[in-house]
């Protein structure tokens, strides 16, 4: 689509809209597309786009962290993370506080190194973060099956993965919902499928839209959404055909049901919610952190001091955060929305997005 047709597109969409319409995009790759193309500054003013909870680092637990952290006092433990999860807060410190055993943490860019660092190491017991959401969980699950294929006896996973339709349910049943419409996880419908997310709109009566991460396909979702909402409809639509199939990944949903079950799960800034957590299977309970070493997890939730709670579920936005580019910033971060790439409030910083400034 010509930029052309981009500017006319928006034209449309800003002279068909006729009263406030709020529009969440659950994905924190969707916010990106959307701070980076200042599309918020584009469109009328009565178009509220908001984030939602699609960031796995904002909305991983304070007792997770607070776990990692405990795992380090073990004498032969060895962290493995992905890099954001550093400097992520539990409810006293981060990671990144307990850089006196730096020797001791190891940032992966690939789940798979880990199996290297297991065989390179076989005195030490190698725990990975495993968090994310659907889209991260097959290549965990694909880990753990090769784990298990090659004996490897001394890697186990610290598993805090989500899933997005519980949490989904918990936003747009409370009684604070003021949405209109929402921009579905692209990323997470590839591998789950389109349907996946279809109970927005058949449940809730509210326009839903699967969308890719172009500023083109963003535009068209939000066009669409607009359209529904006008016309007091519950359309769904699939606008990222060519990468989301209605029946999604069969191999890696394959892979999820064979070594995953559902168990309830900690929502940081949310709390517990039923079924929204990945849990190994007994098959595999060998490879769990939690009943390796007997840790608890109490699934506190506490107070932040900051908005993040309110921003990763879209009733604030990061400008009304009274800490927010003062003494919140991506270099000395108050609030987890603050650390991860996907974080809103990083994004709003980065970008500088307009909307509801």
């Amino acid at each position: 689509m010509s930029s052309f047709d981009m500017k006319d597109m928006i034209a449309i969409i800003n002279k068909k809209i006729s009263q406030e319409i709020k529009i969440m995009e659950v994905c924190g790759t969707h916010t990106q597309a959307i701070a980076k193309a200042g599309l918020s500054n584009v469109l009328d003013p009565r178009i509220q786009l908001v984030s939602g909870p699609g960031c796995p680092v904002c909305v991983t637990a304070e007792d997770y962290i607070d776990a990692a952290v405990e795992l380090l006092q073990q004498p032969d433990v060895l962290i493995t993370t992905f890099g954001d999860m550093i400097r992520v807060t539990g409810s006293h410190k981060s990671l990144e506080d307990c850089m006196e055993m730096k020797n001791r943490i190891k940032v992966v860019y690939s789940p798979f190194s880990i199996l290297d660092i297991a065989e390179e190491n076989p005195t030490k017991q190698i725990v990975f973060l495993a968090v994310g959401f659907e889209t991260t969980a097959p290549l965990i699950a694909a880990l753990v099956k090769r784990a298990l294929q090659k004996g490897i006896k001394n890697l186990i996973f610290l598993v805090g993965l989500k899933r997005m339709p519980p949490v989904l349910e918990k936003v747009l049943s409370a009684q604070n919902n003021k949405l209109d419409a929402m921009i579905c996880p692209g990323h997470v419908s590839v591998i789950m499928g389109s349907e996946y997310f279809r109970f927005i709109s058949e449940k809730y009566n509210m326009p839903a839209a699967i969308s890719g991460f172009e500023y083109e396909d963003v535009t068209a979702a939000i066009y669409y959404l607009c359209e529904g909402v006008s016309k007091r409809g519950n359309n769904f639509a699939n606008l990222y055909p060519k990468c989301v199939k209605p029946e999604g990944n069969k191999a890696a949903k394959e892979l999820l049901s064979e070594v995953f079950e559902s168990k309830e799960g900690c929502w940081r800034g949310i709390g517990v919610i039923e079924a929204s957590e990945y849990a190994l299977k007994k098959e595999f309970a060998s490879f769990d952190a939690v009943k390796s070493f007997g840790i608890k997890i109490k699934n506190t939730i506490l107070i932040e001091s900051c908005l993040c709670g309110d921003i990763i579920i879209g009733n604030k936005n990061p400008f009304q955060c009274s800490l927010f580019n003062k003494i919140c910033t991506p270099e000395n971060p108050k609030g987890p929305c603050m650390v991860s790439s996907e974080g809103a409030c990083v994004i709003y910083y980065k970008y500088k997005r307009g909307d509801l400034a």
